[in-house]
């Protein structure tokens, strides 16, 4: 359990209240409309009606005490720069702050954010695989150039097990997990033997899984 200071209350910062709520995080959610800070109140440990870009507020909160600060201010950039830079000078020791451009994500870094997040383009990026793919059921980008995605089995590999296939060596990709019927079965071992009903968690470049997806 993490120690989490949310400042925005907006819809992305309310989604992430809940999720965090979820993975039973202490959560001080601030936002100062009061509306907001209500509706909240149900998904997060504490929260409070404040200016974020206030000094005064911001050394109240004793911000070096939380593990992570989030800086979820979407729709108002100059306070979103300001209370990242504050929560920086306050000593906290990291700060992830949500960008609507990718010329806020430069100015953000450069102003005290540890990393910034760019739920926008993230999602773009994720809908345009997932759904310019006819197999592709999800997909998680770990690097630009690596990523992991699930996919139906080839009808070509029914009825044949990993080491038949040769997986890593022709499609230099890794089986990272098999999903049959919500059932999860991770790092299925070499001699597995794939049936229709199933779906395949692979990793590997991007070039190397796109290919592997036109096959």
């Amino acid at each position: 359990m993490k120690s989490i200071l949310l400042i925005g209350l907006g819809r992305f910062g309310r989604h992430m209240a809940m999720k965090l709520q979820e993975l039973h995080h202490e959560v001080l959610a601030i936002d100062k409309d009061e509306q907001r800070v209500n509706d909240a109140l149900p998904f997060v440990t504490n929260a409070q009606i404040g200016d974020s870009t206030n000094e005064q507020f911001i050394a109240s909160l004793g911000v070096r005490n939380f593990d992570l600060c989030v800086v979820a201010i979407g729709d108002d950039f100059q306070s979103s720069l300001e209370t990242t830079a504050l929560l920086k000078e306050q000593g906290a020791p990291f700060v992830l702050s949500r960008a609507a451009r990718e010329v806020h994500a430069k100015f953000l870094l450069r102003n005290g954010a540890d990393d910034v997040i760019y739920p926008e383009k993230q999602t773009a990026e994720w809908a345009a695989v997932r759904y310019s793919r006819s197999h592709v059921f999800d997909y998680v980008e770990l690097t630009p150039d690596y990523s992991i995605y699930e996919t139906a089995v080839p009808e070509s590999w029914v009825g044949k097990t990993i080491v038949d296939l040769q997986v890593r060596q022709k499609y230099r990709i890794n089986i990272l997990a098999i999903n049959r019927d919500d059932r999860l079965e991770p790092l299925p071992g070499p001699t597995h033997c794939f049936q229709q009903d199933e779906t395949i968690f692979i990793l590997g470049s991007n070039k190397d899984v796109e290919k592997f997806l036109r096959e």
